[in-house]
């Protein structure tokens, strides 16, 4: 980093208080969002469901909504501020932990004016301290480990410094050390190649911090093209900013001398949530531009390369356009005060619709890149007539978020943590509205038992994880959760999945397919099936789920 030493001296003299940390923690959040498709990019498995960076964005975002307009001179107030924003804003397992650090700090500075080094050591400690405790089976190789590295550091640090600006870059080379370390500390990662996605977006938090006390650019990312195929664009979609009325997408062959640097920094002139993927030789642009200057992309990119392919959508009226699909909302069963209520969290309207049928008395819209907060699940049950709720996360990375909505509300609330789709929708057969919340809770629970699950998706890039190869645009298949098989198509996906399943010792296959498969390509796979699995009952059934074919239920 190029230091602007008059400026560090300046910020050395002043006192850290409560406005100094706002400007800290906003610094922290915009360099995590400029470098938000790094971190979404580090996934163990090449599955385009990379949501990492943009769970850890939406925690910030929410902390920083909380303390924006605050005008606390007290460290402790700002503090106490930014832990309950970034509480209530909590998505997936990486911002669930994230607002635990937060959490933990505010303890480490409470009844404190002003931050000094003893004071920001302190509250990295109990920063850590507070996230390990928060995790039931803590695993090292993650965020916790970069946690615990950087209390270390800046401990050791303190025999010979107070001045917090020299903590804060101990902290920021610990973290930095400590996430290239985790491949060694979690052999998953080292398989895939990645170093922890968590741990990189903390490093990206406290490297904003210091960046800002250097005065150095917060705009600019860290260069690392993703490839083609694992762009989230749905995730752009979540981020749509005030007066960027066009999303413009080109595909574009480069000029020999092309410069990634210089091709980002123009772009960030015309506009906002800026993506670049690469994959064999062609280089793939999303941004979002006002109305003004939707053609300056294509215009800009004609100059410096050939386009292939351009596709340009107004983001106001796609957003109308799902606005009006929530809209056409399901009608859900009604609940009687006393009685138990189940919300459950959801990626598609279809499966919305089957899990409505069985009973459920909300639904809250996620899963795979979409992780809902702490205060999307609170709110899908604080106005139900009754007090006595279960949840069903269906998914690995809102089980953490659903047991936080369980901390801070007084209602009577049990999780069943379902890490699936298939898993939620077995526990719902044994509901029993009018029962004890505790014996139909653990009912529930006993039948997450009674399902496997597949998941079948394409490669997002070439890797080899526990003896299975993959290509980078290969269909893979997951078996609760884990990688098993690679093929050709997704019907062969399909059938490898259910070999590795023991399909033919179960009695029934369900197929629920997603938003990108025709209900005919559907019925097509499973007359397949069928004809493979002849002794087994194999059912399909619309699920609308975002970027996997087929989720499967085998019973």
């Amino acid at each position: 980093m190029a230091v602007d030493t008059a400026r560090v001296e300046k910020l050395r003299k002043q006192q850290i208080n409560g406005q100094s940390m706002k400007r800290l923690v906003e610094a922290g959040l915009i360099w995590l969002r400029t470098n938000q498709q790094t971190v979404n990019a580090l996934n163990v498995f090449p599955v385009p469901d990379g949501d990492t960076g943009t769970n850890m964005v939406l925690t910030m975002q929410s902390a920083w909504n909380e303390v924006k307009d605050l005008g606390h001179r007290s460290i402790s107030d700002m503090a106490g501020a930014v832990s309950q924003g970034a509480l209530l804003g909590a998505r997936g397992n990486s911002g669930v932990i994230l607002s635990q650090l937060w959490r933990g700090f505010a303890r480490g500075v409470h009844g404190k004016e002003t931050l000094d080094g003893p004071t920001v050591v302190k509250a990295f400690a109990e920063a850590r301290d507070t996230a390990y405790k928060g995790v039931v089976r803590p695993v090292e190789g993650t965020i916790l480990t970069v946690a615990k590295e950087v209390a270390l550091a800046t401990e050791a640090a303190l025999k010979s410094t107070e001045d917090p600006i020299q903590i804060l870059e101990v902290a920021v080379k610990a973290a930095d050390a400590a996430v290239q370390k985790t491949p060694e500390l979690l052999p998953v990662l080292k398989q895939a190649g990645v170093v922890d996605s968590g741990g990189k977006g903390l490093f990206f938090i406290l490297e904003g911090m210091l960046r800002h006390v250097y005065g150095e650019s917060l705009e600019t990312p860290i260069m690392s093209v993703q490839s083609i195929s694992a762009m989230n664009l749905q995730d752009a979609m979540e981020q749509v900013e005030e007066g960027q009325d066009y999303e413009v997408v080109v595909d574009f062959l480069p000029s020999i001398d092309f410069n990634l640097q210089k091709f980002y920094g123009r772009l960030e002139e015309m506009g906002t949530s800026i993506q670049v993927g690469e994959g064999e030789g062609m280089y793939r642009m999303h941004i979002h531009v006002p109305l003004d200057k939707r053609y300056e992309p294509i215009d800009y990119i004609m100059g410096i390369g050939t386009i292939t392919k351009v596709a340009m959508e107004n983001l106001l009226a796609q957003m109308d356009d799902i606005q009006k699909s929530k809209a056409s909302r399901i009608q859900f069963t009604s609940v009687e005060p006393g009685q138990i209520a189940v919300v459950t969290v959801s990626p598609g309207a279809g499966l919305s619709r089957i899990f409505a049928s069985l009973g459920v008395a909300a639904v809250v819209e996620g899963g795979q890149t979409m992780n809902p907060s702490t205060q999307d699940i609170l709110n899908s049950f604080e106005n139900l007539p009754t007090d006595k709720i279960i949840i069903l996360p269906n998914n690995k990375n809102i089980v953490m978020a659903a047991n936080q909505a369980k901390e801070v509300t007084v209602k009577k609330v049990m999780v069943v943590p379902s890490r699936t789709v298939p898993q939620g929708l077995s526990a719902l057969l044994s509901l029993d509205p009018n029962g004890e919340l505790q014996a139909v809770a653990e009912k529930m629970t006993k039948a997450l038992e009674n399902v496997r699950t597949g998941e079948i998706t394409t490669a997002t890039r070439s890797v080899e994880i526990d003896g299975v190869k993959v290509e980078s645009g290969q269909v893979i298949g997951l078996l609760d959760g884990k990688l098993v098989a690679s093929a050709g198509s997704v019907e062969e996906g399909c059938l490898a999945f259910l070999e590795k399943a023991n399909a033919a010792e179960r009695e029934l296959i369900t197929l629920f397919y997603g938003q990108d498969i025709t209900h005919a390509e559907a019925n097509r796979i499973a007359d397949t099936i069928r004809k493979k699995y002849a002794g087994q009952e194999v059912e399909v059934q619309e699920g609308g789920q975002p970027h996997y074919q087929f989720i499967i239920a085998v019973e």
